[in-house]
């Protein structure tokens, strides 16, 4: 494990909410663990799709690798009201998502996500040393939207029916899967060149005109060269039915690649399947092309991935 990913000491942020109650937000420790596991049921149910947040093993475990870092809310009581968390969920090391923010309802509008959020992307991060940081708004409210435009993101993309209704089936706040806004933060500038498919050219420039980070914009012209092999990783989430494929290498062979690819992953329960395509590369675009001619459609870009 890289050293620098290891838990950090950094000393609560006490805070004074609007009834004059203080609270306490802190990085996890084993004493919060059940309480987690008794505000996500309090929210979700049993529903929810990480399950590591109803179990004090796996938190702590995740916690001592340097792949999940879990900020909570906690009340002088010792009762955790609230939780936002850290963690690795792509293949690039310098790059975390924050998510599985929650806060009980009768704590909610006392701004106890915005304490949150300031804890993690104000004095987790820096102190973690990572490159950038990225998060999955959801759009079945608006809360979620606005705080982390307060916290100095980009939007970036749109993930259509990313989760499913029974995630919020407790709260009752969705009648069907629900998108998410993806959203991006650099810390750390990694300017270098993209090639954009002349397909969605337009709305490339429009979207990398808002990064918070430089790129060389170019059209990508290359073909294909048949001396490489294509490869790509995925990853199926089984209870959103989403999977997501990493294109990493585009050579001659990328239609009949990619369709066993897909054949291997595509069941009855996958409902989303997500693409992305490296545009370092200069023949990115005639992959983008080979997608669209499977349906597939643009949703945004990933920085970092």
């Amino acid at each position: 494990m890289n050293a620098e990913r290891k838990p950090p000491t950094i000393e609560p942020d006490v805070c004074e909410l609007t009834s004059g109650e203080r609270i306490f937000i802190h990085l996890f420790r084993p004493e919060d663990a059940p309480g987690i596991g008794r505000l996500f049921r309090a929210v979700y149910g049993d529903s929810y799709p990480v399950k590591r947040f109803y179990n004090p093993e796996e938190l702590a475990e995740a916690l001592e690798a340097g792949e999940s870092y879990s900020v909570v809310a906690r009340k002088q009581s010792g009762d955790i009201i609230g939780h936002m968390g850290l963690f690795r969920s792509s293949p690039y090391p310098g790059l975390y998502e924050c998510g599985a923010g929650l806060v009980l309802p009768e704590h909610r509008k006392a701004g106890v996500n915005v304490l949150m959020l300031d804890h993690v992307y104000e004095r987790l991060v820096p102190r973690l040393g990572l490159e950038e940081t990225w998060g999955e708004a959801v759009c079945n409210h608006v809360f979620m939207q606005k705080a982390v435009k307060g916290q100095k993101h980009v939007e970036i993309g749109l993930e259509v029916d990313l989760m499913p209704a029974e995630t919020f089936a407790k709260e009752k706040s969705s009648s069907g899967r629900v998108a998410s806004l993806l959203v991006f933060r650099s810390y750390i500038p990694r300017p270098h060149t993209v090639y954009l498919p002349p397909v969605y050219e337009n709305a490339l420039r429009f979207l990398y005109s808002g990064l918070d980070d430089q790129r060389t914009l170019d059209l990508s012209r290359a073909d294909r060269p048949a001396s490489i092999a294509s490869h790509a990783t995925f990853e199926v989430f089984d209870f959103p039915g989403v999977a997501r494929i990493a294109v990493r290498a585009i050579g001659g062979d990328f239609e009949s690649y990619f369709n066993g690819l897909e054949n291997k992953i595509l069941t009855g329960k996958i409902k989303v399947i997500q693409v992305s395509v490296n545009l370092a590369c200069p023949w990115a675009g005639d992959a983008v092309e080979a997608l669209r001619a499977r349906s597939y459609f643009i949703g945004g870009i990933l920085p970092r991935f």
